[in-house]
């Protein structure tokens, strides 16, 4: 049971709902959250970790997704029939999401059907996207990933047919496939703004992954030259950063990896250790408190505004009003064929 702090506080108004509803209501906080977020919650995780509890709580009736707008709606496509997914805010949406809809990706792939036969493709979507795409990639035997399972999603694709077709994050697919041993050349980057992508007809061909030009504004904010310069500050430190960077800054530093494999890393750090990350900085500095034994610090302060849209009060809100305030759902027919791709994920686990 939780405990309260202090009288008509928003937090202690949150602990009491909570209370009182007990196992009725799972409050999910994605790693990037704020500290206080994350301390009422009930799990905290990277996507793919909290996707995983939403599928199989069947004890909540409400699950309330403190994260961004996708997160919420692949819960609300793995939930069960009795339960009802809410999301503090509405308009905390996604910049790398909304860099790819279901009318580009069709056009795309339907351009793509012209130069090689799609059968040889498999479509991989990044958690990262709208419910409408993972439902697309369910329909054409693909499935979603997320940055924790992007090696096993490729290897499951490549084990199936040729090539793949991977969105909306082209620096996340190009760590993994050069992880798996592809060249350069076997990468060809896809604009959905020009014909072909950008590419020749050779290029399709050749080419074992298509990468969908997008990206995340918060891990394309860290440089190699901001590297160097924490190296030559903290010259025993390691550095670790997020999938999304650029291959240029993967390739510069000691370990990449998901927000659940950050956390790891520092958890499993001898005491002492300095640790430079390039991630959220939520995160960053939540595991500063949590490790001071540690010393944990950014390779740049780079802040997620849609995760920051998420708060005590607006979380104090859909307590209040369960069940009918920013109620996330799915048409059913994307949320059946979304469900086979994001099940496919599941059962890479």
């Amino acid at each position: 049971m939780l405990k309260q702090t202090g009288e008509n506080s928003t937090i202690d108004k949150i602990i009491e709902i909570k209370n009182k509803l007990g196992k009725e209501v799972v409050i999910l906080t994605h790693h990037y959250q704020r500290k206080e977020v994350v301390d009422l919650g009930d799990h905290k995780g990277d996507s793919f970790d909290l996707s995983q509890k939403a599928a199989v709580d069947e004890n909540a009736k409400t699950i309330i997704f403190c994260g961004v707008h996708f997160m919420a709606e692949s819960a609300a496509v793995l939930s069960q029939p009795h339960q009802t997914v809410q999301i503090p805010d509405m308009d905390a949406g996604c910049w790398m999401a909304d860099m790819a809809d279901i009318v580009m990706v069709e056009r795309a792939w339907k351009e793509v059907s012209k130069v090689v036969d799609t059968a040889s493709i498999t479509p991989i979507v990044y958690m990262n996207a709208d419910a409408s795409i993972k439902a697309f990639c369910g329909r054409n035997e693909g499935l979603v990933c997320t940055s924790s399972n992007a090696d096993a999603a490729f290897k499951w694709a490549f084990d199936r047919r040729e090539k793949i077709f991977f969105f909306p994050d082209e620096h996340l697919g190009r760590n993994t496939g050069h992880k798996m041993g592809l060249k350069p050349d076997e990468m060809i980057l896809w604009d959905p703004e020009k014909p072909l992508g950008g590419n020749t007809e050779d290029d399709i061909r050749k080419a074992r992954v298509f990468l969908w030009k997008g990206y995340c504004l918060v891990h394309t904010r860290f440089t190699t030259e901001q590297i160097e310069m924490k190296r030559k500050e903290f010259p025993d430190a390691r550095i670790i950063v997020h999938p999304e960077c650029t291959r240029e800054v993967v390739a510069e530093s000691d370990a990449s990896g998901s927000t659940s494999y950050i956390v790891t890393y520092v958890d499993q750090a001898p005491s002492g250790s300095t640790i430079v990350i390039g991630t959220e900085i939520n995160l960053i500095e939540r595991l500063a408190l949590e490790y001071p034994d540690k010393n944990v610090i950014p390779l740049h302060r780079s802040l997620c505004p849609n995760m920051y849209k998420i708060s005590p009060e607006n979380l104090l809100q859909v307590l209040e009003n369960i069940g009918e305030l920013n109620v996330v759902t799915v048409p059913e027919q994307i949320k059946n064929d979304a469900r086979v791709a994001l099940d496919r994920m599941l059962t890479l686990a």
